[in-house]
């Protein structure tokens, strides 16, 4: 009988998200948005087609299945250059 090997890094779960984006082009009636950032105090940049979306952090919370999420607000959006 053989053996699986132990699983590697690569194999392991990807971190859980700890905030939840509310607000930007997709108005804040779409489905909530869970994303994982390094540092809940600084502002969040994440592309979306040609452009950034920025979003805030506030110091308000929610629970999202079982887990705190800090909440960040869009801000704004800021294009590419070519």
């Amino acid at each position: 009988m053989t053996s699986s090997p132990p699983p590697s890094a690569s194999t392991s779960l990807p971190e859980p998200p700890n905030v939840l984006l509310r607000g930007g082009p997709a108005g804040p009636a779409g489905p909530p948005r869970v994303h994982r950032v390094t540092d809940v105090r600084t502002t969040c940049k994440l592309p979306s087609g040609n452009a950034y979306e920025h979003y805030e952090p506030t110091a308000e919370t929610v629970e999202h299945e079982g887990r705190l999420l800090r909440v960040f607000q869009w801000s704004r959006r800021t294009y590419m250059a070519e």
